[in-house]
């Protein structure tokens, strides 16, 4: 950038502007690493693991492994995930008090036969993931990241599930220029099936021959389903033979980094704010409320994060909200012997049904801010504001969880917290979304929560920069401070 007057060697720097908040980067380095629910769930495996949990695995015995003030993680699919931990004063049948959120984003995912040649291009077909805003994914400098089922090394026999993220522009879907569709600023319409495919390379340059059979399951091969080219860049990125490559699951994403934006700085402009924002509150409140030893040396519960794959399609799936990802953690401890917790005559049904009694949910997730495009959308008082602080939804229809008991009990926690709370609820003449809040009220007390943000569903979105702080001090608090806030309040 050259100012007007200096000379044409003068080159100025650029201003950074003001501070962005320390939670706000470290939001912004999460998502960054995790551009699909595999990633996002490694990204908060890997928090864990430096504040000291203990993985566990589900098709083992838990018996011998859980005690008093222990902390530990479980993963399901890779894309789902359970972090809690043990209260120092537990015992069965206390509550477990849980933070949900969710891992997955509107995206453009691969199909299982992605190759696809048109007039002189290589085209790699994909699929719509949920209710994305599509439009926005024109004119983008996209690229690949998801898993590869690949044979391993040391075992020809062995297969094991690798991560990939190339971090380099590889596709683009590009839009129609104006001078042959005049209407297009008039109404931006195109066939998802037809027009949303985005172009890989040049058939000429870069297609070589189909790579060599494998002994990979089904057909047809993997050579004939995806384009060479593709397949070896993916062996490459992996450091595996092309053959090696069994199958995949793979999404394409934005590879513009996230960054933080406006005159102070005070918004981020980022992809898959909804949900990966809850998944890192939720994930960095866990860690930090282990901090305070004396919370959990008083601890009669058991804290909890659970992030799900599949809310975007309904959470129908083995990984999602209505699975028993969660619900297994709660059913196991309810009637656990943990070493050290006191013993108890009651049967594990009846401990899991008291578990369930005394727990608590919050249903995390992103709410509508006011826009000020379009700000008749809103009801007249119930318009959220960035850096504002979280919102509370609300819908009489049950498209949100919340209620009079659950709002009271999570701005009991929000007041020792420090945090301000809005509230949200939309007009009679607009239809509601909804969250994995309503599927799990079926079980437990649940509230809806979520930062305010514009753009959602969109490519890339915005929140405000200080919310991230918001929201983790509220969830550290709630983890701290439940079972004493829960015990005030006498509801039959």
């Amino acid at each position: 950038m050259v100012r007007s007057g200096a000379s044409p060697q003068t080159v100025l720097p650029m201003s950074k502007g003001p501070a962005i908040p320390a939670a706000a980067q470290r939001f912004l380095k999460y998502v960054e690493a995790s551009p699909t629910p595999f990633h996002a769930t490694a990204s908060s495996v890997a928090m864990l693991e430096n504040a000291g949990f203990v993985q566990l695995h589900e098709h083992q015995s838990w018996d011998e492994k859980l005690f008093l003030g222990g902390r530990y993680y479980y993963q399901r699919n890779q894309s789902s995930l359970v972090a809690f931990v043990v209260g120092k004063k537990y015992a069965p049948g206390h509550g477990v008090h849980m933070v949900g959120a969710h891992t997955d984003s509107p995206n453009l995912r691969v199909r299982p036969v992605s190759k696809k040649s048109k007039e002189g291009y290589l085209q790699c077909s994909v699929e719509t993931y949920g209710g994305g805003q599509w439009h926005t994914w024109f004119d983008r400098d996209l690229s690949l990241a998801g898993r590869v089922i690949v044979a391993a090394n040391d075992a020809p026999s062995r297969f094991v599930s690798r991560l990939v993220h190339i971090r380099r522009p590889l596709l683009r879907v590009p839009t129609l220029a104006i001078h042959l569709n005049r209407s297009v600023n008039e109404a931006f319409k195109f066939n998802q099936e037809d027009q949303l495919q985005p172009i890989l390379g040049l058939a000429e340059s870069l297609n070589q021959p189909a790579a060599p059979a494998s002994d990979a399951v089904g057909v047809p091969a993997m050579g004939s389903k995806h384009h060479p080219a593709l397949l070896a860049l993916l062996a490459s990125e992996l450091g595996v033979a092309v053959e090696a490559i069994e199958d995949f699951e793979l999404s394409l994403y934005d590879t513009n980094p996230p960054t933080a934006g406006g005159l102070h700085n005070e918004f981020l402009f980022a992809p898959r704010v909804d949900n990966q924002m809850s998944c890192f509150c939720a994930t960095e409140a866990l860690i930090a409320s282990v901090v305070d030893i004396d919370a959990v040396e008083q601890a009669k519960s058991i804290r909890a994060i659970a992030l799900f794959d599949h809310e975007e399609v309904g959470s129908v799936s083995h990984q999602g909200a209505e699975s028993s990802l969660l619900w297994s953690m709660v059913h196991r401890l309810a009637g656990l012997a943990v070493p050290g917790a006191p013993s108890t005559s009651a049967s594990a049904p009846e401990l899991f049904e008291q578990s369930l009694a005394r727990s608590f949910l919050i249903s995390s997730d992103t709410a509508h801010a006011v826009h000020p495009n379009y700000a008749s959308v809103h009801e007249e008082h119930l318009r959220p504001k960035m850096n504002a602080g979280p919102v509370l939804k609300t819908n009489a229809k049950q498209r949100y969880a919340s209620n009079a008991v659950t709002t009271f009990l999570l701005r009991r926690v929000a007041k020792r917290a420090g945090v301000p709370l809005q509230e949200f609820e939309v007009r009679n003449d607009c239809p509601c979304g909804s969250t994995i809040g309503p599927m799990l009220s079926k079980a437990v007390r649940t509230v809806d929560l979520g930062n305010p943000q514009l753009s959602m569903h969109s490519i890339r979105e915005v929140c405000g920069a200080i919310d991230v702080d918001y929201k983790i001090r509220l969830f550290r608090e709630f983890f701290r401070s439940f079972d004493e806030i829960d015990a005030e309040l006498h509801v039959d």
